[in-house]
């Protein structure tokens, strides 16, 4: 069966909680308590996003993190009571997508978990529409031989196909979208992460990442370039 959510927390009554409150508003959820549970799910199930809490009683939601990105792209959100900027960071650089502090506002988790989703609905449209459209991509190609692809979530240049997470892809095909152009981090905020409760170390590290991946020297960047004090932009022409 696919779900829209797992929450995997070792606070039963939390994650109970949470996913009663999810399913009020059409959210499909379903919840376990530990590492091996979270495994288990998914050997019978599937899920379009995962809320993750890092201490599990069995294990850590870190290494749940690492294996699940082993064959999964799909959005993770960490939900923890840790508060340090160095758990924020650990967690995004080894796949995360998103932290949230608890206690948190359902309200707003369901927010931020219907960003997710929505973007999952717009990528699956936009993958139709690329491969009934041949054209498109033909355009794309021939731009200094850097394109998106979003079938695969990755970026073609030069002929060499680059496989992305979910938010770094997100991120550089919203850079994409306005390339040549400075984006502003409040744009980049609201697009890629639909809101603006993020700080500057979360676009920070996914833009690292990105670097790191299709710069030849992630220290000099050719492609995206730092505007001091206002964002980003994609270099292409």
């Amino acid at each position: 069966m696919n779900y829209n959510c797992l929450i995997v927390d070792d606070e039963e009554d939390l994650a109970k909680t949470t996913a009663e409150y999810f399913r009020m508003f059409d959210v499909t959820t379903e919840y376990v308590c530990n590492s091996d549970a979270c495994f288990d799910f998914f050997k019978n199930n599937t899920a379009d996003l995962v809320l993750l809490d890092i201490n599990l009683g069995d294990g850590s939601g870190f290494d749940v993190c690492k294996k699940l990105r082993e064959d999964m792209q799909l959005p993770i959100l960490f939900i923890s009571a840790r508060q340090s900027d160095d758990d924020v960071l650990i967690a995004l650089s080894i796949g995360g997508d998103d932290y949230v502090k608890k206690p948190y506002s359902l309200s707003i988790l369901l927010a931020k978990v219907k960003v997710n989703l929505n973007r999952i609905r717009q990528r699956a449209n936009t993958d139709t529409e690329k491969v009934e459209d041949k054209d498109v991509k033909d355009v794309e190609v021939a731009q200094k031989d850097f394109y998106m692809d979003a079938a695969t979530m990755s970026v073609v240049i030069k002929g060499e196909r680059i496989a992305l997470k979910a938010k770094e892809y997100a991120l550089l095909n919203c850079l994409y979208e306005h390339h040549d152009t400075i984006v502003k981090k409040e744009v980049l905020f609201d697009e890629v992460w639909g809101d603006t409760f993020f700080s500057d170390s979360t676009l920070n590290v996914h833009i690292r990442k990105l670097r790191e991946k299709i710069e030849e020297d992630p220290n000099k960047p050719n492609f995206i370039k730092t505007i001091w004090g206002t964002g980003y932009i994609l270099e292409l022409s």
